[in-house]
C-alpha cells in the first residue's frame, strides 16, 4: 500500500511537471536555451516617500516610443492613488494623486521594451517645424554665449565639427572664462553642460535640447541615469554624447525623457526612487502575441515578479538541482559528505569566489579552524562553548584571508566572505569529532568528498543555460520532487560498495 501511495504521488508530480512543461515549450513556444531570447527588457521604476496625513501628487516622465525601442507592455501600480497619464512638449508623463494618506508610500511604474538598433531617424511627432525658442539669459551670460558661438563658429565646418569643438570648450572651463562663467558652480554636472550647449546653440538658431535616459547592458540590474544631447538637422535629430565628437550615441542607450525637468517630482517628505533594468526571456514571435501572454499561463510567471525577485529566483531555483546531485552521489554512488546541504552551501560560495579561490579558501579555513579545535579539546570545554569559540575563531580567519589577499592584490579573496560561516563551523566541530572517533583517514575522505561535491554543484551553478530553463519553467521542479521522492525508497547498493566488497563476490562463484 505504502508502495503504491508513493507511486501514484511520484506519477502525479510528473505528469503535472512535464505537462505544464510541454505546453509551455511546444504552444507557447518558449525557448530552451538563452540564447533564442530577443532583445527585450523590462524596465522598473519604485518612488518611495512618506506622508503624514496629508494630500500627496507624484509626476513622473514615463516613455514614448522611440527610433531605437518599441514599447510592448507597461503597468502602473498605483493602489488608492488616482492616475493620469497624458503627453507634453514631446514627452509623456503619469500624475499619481491622492487627497489624504499616511505613512511610507511606493508607487511603481513598470514597462516591457523592445530595444531596436536604428538611430538618426525622424520621429513622427517632430516633423513640423521645429522652432527655436532664444535662451532668456542677462547680462553677463548672452555676451558669454555669443562670444563662444562666435568662437565655435570659426574654428568648425560641419555639425559634428561644431558640436565637438562646444563639447570640448565645456570641458575645459577653467582655459576659457565665458564657459567658466556659463557653468557656474556646476563645473563637472554634465547635465549643466548639455542645457549650456542648448542654450549656445540656440543663439545660432540650431534646435536642441537634453536628452535623459539609460544605459542597458547585458548585466544591468540597477541602472544609473545617462545624459546626452540631441541636434535637430536636415529633418532629423542627431545625437551626441559629451566628450565625443560624431553623432554616435552607444547602442545601449535609450531615451527616457527629453527637456530640462527632472524625472520626477513627488510632494511629499524623504522621496526616494529606484531604478532596476533586466533582460527578459521572451522569444520574437511572443511579442505579437502579448495579449495571450498577459491573459495566459504567463500572467501568473516568474518572469511577471519585479526584476530584483527574478535574480533572486535565479539563484533559488538551481539549488534543487545541486541537492539532486547530492542525493545521487549520496545514496548511489556512495561518496560521504559532511550533511546533504554542506555541498550546497559551499558551492554557492564558490559561485562568488570563482573555483579556484573558493577551494583554497575552503581549505585553509578548514585546515586553520581544525588546528585551533583540537587545541580547544584541551581545555575540556562544554560543547555549545566550544563551538561558539570556534565560530569566533573561523571570523578571525576570515578577516585575516581578507587582509592579505587585499593587501596582495587579489580582489577575489574579498569574496571569501561569502563563506557560509556558522556551517564551517560545524564542519569543523564535525570533523574533529570524526576525527577523533573513527580516526583521520575517514575524516579527510568525508572532507575531500564535500570539496568534491562542492565543486561538481558549482559547475550547475555557474551554467547559464540550466538558470534560464528553471527560470522560465520553474514546474520542473516537481518533476526533481518526483525523482527525489523515487529515490528516496532506494535501499540497494552503492557503486563504491559494490567495489568495496568485490572479493565477496568472487568466493561466492
Amino acid at each position: 500500500m505504502k508502495n503504491l501511495h508513493l507511486i501514484l504521488l511520484s506519477s502525479m508530480l510528473l505528469a503535472v511537471g512535464l505537462g505544464i512543461f510541454i505546453y509551455k515549450y511546444q504552444y507557447l513556444d518558449l525557448p530552451l536555451t538563452p540564447d533564442k531570447t530577443s532583445n527585450i527588457w523590462d524596465i522598473e521604476i519604485r518612488i518611495s516617500f512618506l506622508n503624514e496625513n496629508k494630500s500627496s501628487k507624484v509626476d513622473l516622465f514615463i516613455p514614448m516610443e522611440s527610433h531605437n525601442f518599441n514599447i510592448i507592455s507597461e503597468y502602473f501600480h498605483s493602489g488608492k492613488y488616482g492616475l493620469v497619464t497624458k503627453k507634453r512638449e514631446g514627452n509623456r508623463q503619469a500624475n499619481w494623486s491622492i487627497r489624504k494618506t499616511k505613512g511610507k508610500q511606493n508607487l511603481y511604474y513598470r514597462a516591457t521594451i523592445q530595444k531596436l538598433e536604428s538611430k538618426g531617424q525622424e520621429e513622427p511627432s517632430l516633423k513640423k517645424t521645429i522652432r527655436v525658442t532664444p535662451p532668456a539669459l542677462d547680462e553677463p551670460y548672452l555676451n558669454a554665449a555669443k562670444a563662444l558661438w562666435n568662437e565655435i563658429y570659426e574654428h568648425s565646418s560641419d555639425l559634428d565639427s561644431v558640436i565637438g569643438h562646444l563639447f570640448r570648450k565645456l570641458d575645459q572651463p577653467a582655459a576659457d572664462e565665458n564657459v567658466a562663467l556659463l557653468l557656474g558652480d556646476h563645473k563637472d554636472s554634465t547635465i549643466r553642460k548639455i542645457e549650456t550647449a542648448v542654450q549656445v546653440l540656440s543663439l545660432a538658431g540650431i534646435p536642441a535640447r537634453p536628452v535623459h535616459g539609460f544605459e542597458l547592458e547585458e548585466e544591468t540590474l540597477s541602472v544609473e541615469m545617462v545624459h546626452w544631447l540631441e541636434v535637430y538637422h536636415q529633418k532629423k535629430w542627431w545625437e551626441y554624447c559629451p566628450g565625443k565628437e560624431s553623432s554616435d550615441l552607444p547602442e545601449s542607450y535609450i531615451a527616457w525623457w527629453r527637456g530640462t525637468d527632472p524625472l520626477y517630482k513627488v510632494r511629499g517628505e524623504n522621496p526616494q526612487i529606484h531604478i532596476t533594468a533586466q533582460k527578459k526571456e521572451m522569444m520574437p514571435n511572443r511579442i505579437a502575441q502579448k495579449e495571450l501572454v498577459s491573459a495566459g499561463l504567463l500572467k501568473f510567471s516568474l518572469l511577471n515578479l519585479p526584476t530584483e525577485n527574478q535574480g533572486v529566483y535565479r539563484m533559488m531555483l538551481l539549488i534543487p538541482l545541486g541537492a539532486l546531485l547530492v542525493v545521487i552521489f549520496r545514496n548511489f554512488i556512495g561518496i560521504k559528505t559532511f550533511g546533504t546541504f554542506m555541498p550546497v552551501l559551499i558551492a554557492l560560495a564558490f559561485r562568488e569566489t570563482q573555483l579556484l579561490w573558493g577551494v583554497i579558501f575552503f581549505s585553509l579555513i578548514v585546515a586553520l579552524g581544525l588546528v585551533v579545535r583540537f587545541y580547544l579539546e584541551n581545555l575540556k570545554l562544554l560543547v555549545v562553548p566550544r563551538l561558539s569559540a570556534v565560530l569566533v575563531t573561523v571570523i578571525i580567519i576570515l578577516i585575516m584571508l581578507n587582509v592579505v589577499s587585499h593587501n596582495m592584490g587579489l580582489s577575489l579573496g574579498l569574496s571569501v566572505s561569502l563563506f557560509p560561516i556558522v556551517i564551517l563551523s560545524m564542519t569543523i566541530e564535525r570533523m574533529s569529532v570524526l576525527w577523533e572517533e573513527r580516526g583521520a583517514d575517514e575524516a579527510i575522505r568525508q572532507g575531500i568528498g564535500t570539496l568534491f561535491v562542492s565543486i561538481l554543484t558549482y559547475f550547475i551553478f555557474a551554467n547559464y543555460t540550466l538558470e534560464h530553463v528553471m527560470l522560465i519553467f520553474p514546474e520542473l521542479l516537481l518533476v526533481l520532487l518526483a525523482v527525489m521522492i523515487l529515490m528516496g525508497r532506494y535501499s540497494g547498493f552503492r557503486l563504491l560498495e559494490l567495489y568495496r566488497f568485490r572479493e565477496l563476490g568472487r568466493d561466492n562463484k
